[in-house]
């Protein structure tokens, strides 16, 4: 590997509620490699040259309406973002990393694949990959064509679906989701993914109230079932602030409103939701939805 930084691109709300995963993935991160890093964070801005512009009022650059989060069609951007030459990284901010993270950067990738990232025959997440921005070129659209679809980051899930083999597969502990049975020792990449079980609540959530202002996550707010994944998030966060990180050093002019996707009806995933906590009817119907469509592919928000 060259001296070549690695870029990488973090999806967050342009209203300060992630300040806290953002301090902890960017302590995370370093702490972990000797490697030069970059990191982008990719928050809806004002600036008609941000890529991640939007005018809501007038309909100009993204269309957020649809998105389950602030930040859900961002990743499509990359590649463009970076004159579609070498590799970039994309992370949700609800990430702590736990290994050197060049080795995810260096991963090996077959010929025909665009993207790196945790699927298989039945899925796809993005919510950690690695592009190759130059492969990417041929079947992206313009950015300001993806900005200007309500429906862009759909579609663009659909070509994964549609082609399966744009997408290499790496081993699931690059992007655990919320435990996934592993051992904390054995995740690489810890994704705590479930909006309403995120570690970072009960820091962010205070500090929110105390300055009159709500969270982005709509939905309703639980303990994580893995408690040891819970100390282990505040143990992060408690080194980053003994090293000189700060939440406020994160800190943005907010954005202000903007349309998104409610998640009051949000079930989590079957890591910290799993069936046995449903109710015998709600199996059932689940149950009997599933014997009656075929098996869909699955992709993250």
């Amino acid at each position: 590997m060259n001296s070549e930084a690695i870029k990488i691109f973090v999806g967050c709300d342009p209203n300060n509620c992630d300040l806290e995963q953002m301090m902890v993935l960017d302590y995370s991160v370093r702490k972990h490699t000797q490697h030069p890093v970059e990191i982008i964070w990719m928050q809806l801005s004002h600036d008609p040259e941000s890529p991640w512009y939007t005018n809501q009022a007038t309909g100009e650059g993204w269309h957020t309406e649809k998105w389950a989060t602030p930040f859900s069609g961002f990743r499509w951007a990359i590649p463009e973002s970076c004159n579609f030459q070498g590799r970039a990284i994309y992370m949700d901010a609800d990430v702590v990393v736990l290994c050197d993270i060049a080795e995810l950067w260096a991963h090996p990738k077959a010929e025909d694949a665009i993207v790196i990232a945790k699927g298989g025959k039945n899925s796809a997440r993005l919510c950690t990959c690695v592009w190759d921005c130059e492969k990417a070129k041929q079947y992206l659209p313009a950015l300001k064509d993806i900005q200007a679809n309500p429906d862009g980051h759909k579609k663009l899930m659909q070509l994964l679906k549609d082609k399966p083999e744009l997408v290499q597969p790496y081993q699931d502990s690059y992007n655990n989701i919320d435990g996934e049975g592993l051992a904390a020792e054995q995740i690489k990449i810890l994704h705590y993914s479930d909006m309403g079980t995120q570690f970072s609540h009960k820091y962010s959530l205070p500090r929110l109230e105390a300055s009159g202002q709500k969270h982005w996550f709509d939905g309703k707010i639980m303990p994580h079932p893995r408690q040891d994944l819970t100390e282990l998030f505040d143990q992060y966060y408690n080194e980053a602030l003994a090293a000189g990180y700060r939440p406020e050093n994160y800190k943005v002019e907010p954005f202000g409103d903007f349309s998104k996707a409610t998640q009051i009806n949000y079930h989590g995933n079957k890591v910290t939701r799993p069936e046995d906590e449903k109710s015998w009817f709600t199996r059932s119907i689940d149950s009997l939805k599933s014997k009656l469509k075929k098996k869909s592919f699955s992709l993250d928000d």
